[in-house]
């Protein structure tokens, strides 16, 4: 005959033992959930629902270069966090791909329901890294990255030739036909929209149409504001760019714009309007 904790109890017994049961199941329950919204993979992105845009710094992993445009996306309403990056950005790739991830889920965990990314040099590789294997991926809405070399740089392997003590993790991993970006290639692009920004002026990413990956959309900034000489380093501040952010982490297609839209993208960019000049 098994042995019951209710037998033989009297009535009060009986009644609190159930309250104490109870209580423990509500507590696993919850427990439970906890463990499931922490480490499980949180739902689709709604691509409607505009969240905290997270944006990740390049190689070096300075953060003042995305400070104004992570100012300029408060003031229009878009919570922003510009990620710390560990080793100053300059260590593996797929390490600061994992660093993303948990700044997303703690994101999630505090309220957020999706996420913008914005990675700037070789952030928008730890991003592109990051939207392969990181857990939280589905929550991700839209992706923007800024003369990001998603094809490798020369400035990368020449560094791993001529002065291989200063070429770093990240570096080694940025020259063309590295086994990171050969494995990110091979995989299929992830199924969010992604667009990538580049200058023809870019002293960093050589050649600067580096940026430009099969399946994920690109503007250079020189087919909209030709006289533009915008170097790598003033990417995240220029006006066209911010521009060209603002509208891209809207709910609207990606922007495609012309030579026409120049003056307008930088007004935007700026948040006044800007009637003669371009970047």
């Amino acid at each position: 005959m098994s042995w019951s904790p209710f037998a033989d109890r009297s009535p009060r017994r009986r009644a609190f033992l159930l309250a104490v049961t109870a209580a423990l199941v509500a507590a696993t329950t919850l427990v439970t959930g906890a463990v499931v919204r922490e480490w499980g993979e949180p739902p689709a992105a709604n691509p409607l629902d505009k969240g905290t845009v997270v944006l990740v710094p390049g190689y070096g992993g300075t953060r003042d270069a995305l400070v104004g445009l992570a100012f300029r996306l408060r003031i229009v309403g878009r919570p922003s966090v510009v990620v710390a990056l560990p080793g100053n950005g300059t260590g593996d790739l797929r390490t600061q791909a994992a660093t993303i991830d948990r700044t997303v889920r703690d994101l999630l965990r505090h309220g957020a329901s999706t996420v913008d990314l914005v990675g700037y040099s070789s952030g928008g590789v730890a991003v592109w890294q990051y939207l392969a294997t990181g857990r939280t991926a589905p929550a991700v809405r839209r992706v923007v990255t800024l003369g990001s070399p998603l094809r490798g740089t020369q400035v990368a392997a020449a560094g791993t030739a001529l002065t291989p003590e200063v070429c770093e993790q990240a570096c080694r991993q940025l020259v063309p036909g590295s086994a990171l970006l050969t494995g990110l290639a091979a995989r299929p692009r992830p199924a969010v929209p992604w667009l990538s920004v580049w200058t023809d002026t870019d002293d960093v990413v050589t050649p600067p149409d580096s940026a430009v990956l099969p399946g994920v959309a690109a503007i250079r900034l020189q087919s909209v504001c030709p006289s533009a000489r915008t170097p790598h380093a003033s990417l995240p501040g220029s006006r066209l760019v911010m521009g060209l952010v603002l509208r891209a982490l809207g709910t609207r297609p990606l922007p495609r714009p012309v030579e026409a839209d120049c003056v307008a993208l930088q007004s935007e960019g700026v948040g006044w309007p800007v009637l003669v000049g371009t970047d």
